[in-house]
């Protein structure tokens, strides 16, 4: 058994560099020669060679921010509301630039347009390529003053010296949307972030960039654009350790692998995120929104680290480095609340999402945990939360006025919901598996990091802890 585990991480470890090694070198191919205009220029390029590429990649959740789960309940980015920058709804515009395709700026966009799709934003090499906030999804074309009335000149992209350039997939391109979601780096999942780019062994002993290397796709492996892995649908069926670990990880030590049944990996190999030297935002307050300078701008504090702790436009922010997770229970399932879904806060903070599980359903395991929370509009009389129009330069876009009913009276007429005119704050919390920064064996969590008093597994519901032998107590 453990001599296949160690052949399957070194088979993966060989594909990584095999992959690296069949890179095809796209700079003389034909239709990549000239200059081009726009991105669905460069697509229809790509085309030529990869005709199935867009029609595979239109079939993914990737592409459609949507997904439908076993309850029926649409979610994915175009429907859910998170207590970040709460919906990418009603502000396409600006969050489209994580969209990989070209043009989505309302809901009009036309999905199966196969020119629509981005093929540079996951294969750029150059890491040049860039989609600024603002523009659908669209590359700068041309030079052009971003933001609007800030005075600076962002000059246009030559999308053929990029296109040109072009290869597999790397951390560094996924990490071009996944570190930086949320509106910053670091901000949302707290294990993904810019430090992963060519992390040392210590923050990821997988993706060490000197050591083994791997790429998102080495664990996420891709088939017809398809990248498996999303907190939507069920999550641990098909990106699981044992799968080049095995179920008895740990040679001649009984007692630790009888623990994996009950406890995920991450558990006890992950002890701390956001270790990388980038902080992640643990806490977001919109109800403090609204105040502005002296100088009539909306007002902006800094900590000692030249990290936002206010803004007047978003709210209140709280950071926090080497974090020790939260633990609960996981059989896979992860519970959403929905936009339609009626509230109670008198019942305690609203759950964005949940990690469903227990210690009596037979499929749990113990998993880490980020837990974000924050305080978002709602509307208090139809008891729903709020989506809220932010980005954009008309009077009703929050980030331009600053007025929460004009904001949320657009943003919910956008997808036809109900609004009293009334703008309350809720409490709301939301749950981020912990899976990325896998540190060395040497840093795994010891027996008494858990089996104690005040152990970090002492709020874990339903769950009897052994205390220590006293022979193990050293």
């Amino acid at each position: 058994m453990r001599k296949r585990n160690l052949a399957a991480v070194a088979l993966a470890f060989l594909g990584v560099a095999m992959t690296a090694a069949a890179a095809v070198d796209h700079s003389g191919f034909a239709p990549l020669q000239g200059d081009f205009k726009s991105g669905p220029e460069v697509t229809r390029a790509c085309l030529t060679c990869h005709a199935e590429a867009s029609k595979q990649l239109q079939k993914t959740q990737h592409w459609k921010w949507e997904y439908v789960n076993d309850a029926g309940k649409k979610l994915g980015k175009r429907h859910v509301i998170n207590n970040f920058c709460t919906s990418s709804t009603t502000n396409l515009g600006a969050c489209a630039s994580c969209h990989i395709g070209y043009g989505m700026k309302d809901a009009k966009f036309d999905f199966e347009a196969q020119e629509n799709v981005d093929c540079l934003v996951c294969h750029d090499t150059t890491g040049k390529y860039r989609k600024p906030a603002g523009l659908a999804g669209n590359p700068v074309t041309q030079d052009m003053e971003l933001p609007t009335g800030s005075g600076k000149i962002v000059k246009a992209l030559d999308l053929g010296s990029i296109a040109r350039k072009v290869g597999k997939t790397s951390r560094a391109t996924c990490g071009t949307c996944h570190f930086y979601g949320g509106g910053g780096d670091g901000v949302k999942h707290g294990d993904m972030d810019s430090s992963l780019e060519a992390p040392d062994r210590m923050l990821d002993v997988h993706m060490d960039a000197k050591g083994l290397n791997f790429t998102c796709t080495t664990c996420h492996e891709t088939q017809n654009h398809a990248v498996p892995g999303s907190r939507y649908g069920p999550m641990g069926t098909s990106l699981k350790c044992e799968n080049c670990h095995g179920n008895e990880p740990h040679p001649a030590n009984a007692r630790l692998n009888a623990h994996v049944a009950k406890v995920a990996c991450q558990t006890c190999h992950i002890s701390r995120f956001a270790r990388g030297g980038v902080p992640t935002k643990m806490v977001w307050d919109w109800s403090k929104a609204g105040q502005r300078g002296a100088d009539g701008k909306p007002l902006v504090k800094k900590n000692d680290q030249g990290y936002e702790v206010y803004n007047g436009m978003k709210g209140e922010f709280a950071w926090a480095e080497n974090v020790v997770p939260e633990y609960v229970w996981f059989n896979g399932r992860i519970l959403y609340t929905v936009p339609s879904d009626k509230l109670d806060p008198q019942a305690g903070p609203v759950w964005i999402n949940r990690f469903d599980g227990s210690a009596k359903d037979g499929k749990s395991k113990i998993w880490p945990v980020k837990v974000f929370r924050g305080k978002q509009a709602w509307d208090p009389v139809n008891r729903t939360l709020a989506f809220t129009h932010l980005a954009g330069n008309d009077d009703t876009a929050y980030w331009k006025n600053l007025d929460w009913k004009k904001a949320v009276t657009t943003g919910m007429a956008s997808v036809g919901m109900p609004f009293s005119g009334e703008v309350a704050f809720v409490e709301t919390f939301s749950t981020w598996p912990i899976t990325h920064m896998v540190a060395p064996k040497s840093e795994a969590l010891g027996c008494a990091d858990c089996h104690a008093a005040n152990g970090r597994l002492a709020k874990v519901p339903g769950l009897s802890m052994p205390k220590l032998a006293k022979e193990n107590k050293q």
